[in-house]
């Protein structure tokens, strides 16, 4: 949506989102409900929010749900909303991880479209069961890898695409937080619990949480597929059961080579995510705490601040801008866009049209297939002494 323009033309009705997850006392299913409503894209109308039955119910009805779309389980959920002439149109599931795959099998099988939250599934091997379930039913099914959403993420995509830094040789990407630098998950803290736990979080802790993100990142602006990877993952803190740190040395298909840095437990990191590509004729630069600008440095010349909104940006930004250049944009925006994309998709596949070409660039079932064999091939190769592993999907 280019900068004074609206998402919305008035020919279409609001797509009908349900939600599993995201009730009372969950941080990212707020997140996704200010994202479904910034560009008017959504109407919340159904819900199983909690899997404590009266936490599900106040929480509905705190959003204005009505009762009877306030459902007790997803199962229930599923079955009675494909059977309403008026069902949802898609769902957007918020759940810890291991509550991942159950409803997103059961919403395909009722025929009803997928936004999930990452990692996408709990196991490798369920990624590609919803990778496989998704072609035989041909729904749209799209992964809330949100950094993608940033405008000048989609910028330096363009850029790579159209040849700008010439072939790619070097990929660097961080993610560093410090808020797990003590151990608030054996303290009974919400959101450090569950995602120290590998029954609830997975193989990966902080490689699953967060290095998701920044290996997702560089694919997505590179165009490169991963082959192969050589991780030292770590717990530093004395009884963490899951890794909070994470090195990784990178080898993608066609000669690129890369480093991944992971950690939630570097003080002074709040929320830094970088990204650095470097290719024969020049590179590009991104970090997540100035989103809003992109280094872009030609070889052999000076380094230029490409600015969203501003000279120099193409229409992959642009189209995903809402406000004037340095009236800043961030999280949620970016949020907005993977989900004003996914409503782009649904509508062309209902009206049998082709989307908007913008739209098809946000991340799929496959990435989220991609996302679990990175994380478990970096437990295995960590586990194997740091050795190279594969890490391919396809």
């Amino acid at each position: 949506m280019a900068i004074g323009s609206s998402p919305t033309s008035g020919q279409h009705r609001r797509l009908r989102l349900g939600m599993v997850g995201g009730g009372h006392g969950a941080f990212i299913g707020a997140v996704h409900r200010m994202a479904a409503r910034l560009d008017d894209r959504y109407e919340l109308v159904a819900g199983a929010l909690s899997s404590d039955p009266d936490n599900a119910r106040r929480s509905a009805l705190d959003l204005g749900i009505a009762p009877d779309r306030a459902y007790a389980s997803f199962a229930a959920m599923a079955e009675a909303e494909a059977a309403r002439e008026d069902g949802i149109d898609v769902v957007s599931i918020v759940t810890p991880n291991h509550l991942h795959f159950a409803p997103a099998k059961a919403f395909l099988d009722a025929g009803i479209n997928i936004i999930c939250d990452k990692p996408m599934t709990f196991t490798l091997e369920e990624a590609k069961e919803l990778v496989a379930t998704v072609r035989a039913k041909d729904l749209v099914f799209v992964l809330t890898q949100n950094y993608t959403g940033y405008p000048m993420v989609r910028q330096a995509r363009e850029m790579v695409a159209a040849g700008a830094i010439g072939d790619i040789r070097v990929l660097q990407t961080h993610y560093a937080q410090d808020w797990l630098a003590t151990a608030i998950d054996q303290e009974g803290q919400k959101q450090a619990t569950w995602r120290t736990d590998p029954k609830l979080a997975g193989a990966g802790g902080s490689i699953g949480d967060i290095g998701v993100h920044a290996f997702n990142l560089a694919a997505f602006v590179s165009g490169l597929e991963i082959e192969a990877v050589c991780a030292d993952i770590r717990s530093t803190v004395p009884g963490r059961r899951l890794d909070d740190n994470a090195n990784v040395l990178l080898r993608y298909k066609g000669g690129a080579t890369g480093t991944l840095w992971v950690s939630q437990v570097a003080p002074g990191n709040y929320n830094h995510l970088t990204l650095g590509v470097y290719g024969t004729a020049g590179g590009l630069q991104w970090n997540g705490e100035d989103n809003d600008n992109l280094v872009y440095s030609p070889l052999g010349e000076p380094s230029r601040i490409l600015t969203r909104g501003g000279p120099g940006v193409g229409e992959a930004a642009n189209r995903v801008t809402r406000l004037p250049t340095r009236h800043p944009e961030g999280f949620v925006e970016a949020f907005a866009n993977v989900y004003s994309d996914a409503a782009e998709l649904i509508l062309a596949k209902r009206e049998g049209r082709a989307p908007d070409p913008g739209a098809t660039t946000v991340p799929t079932v496959e990435d989220g297939a991609r996302g679990l064999a990175f994380i478990e091939a970096c437990v295995r190769s960590s586990t194997g002494g740091a050795v190279w592993t594969d890490a391919s999907f396809d």
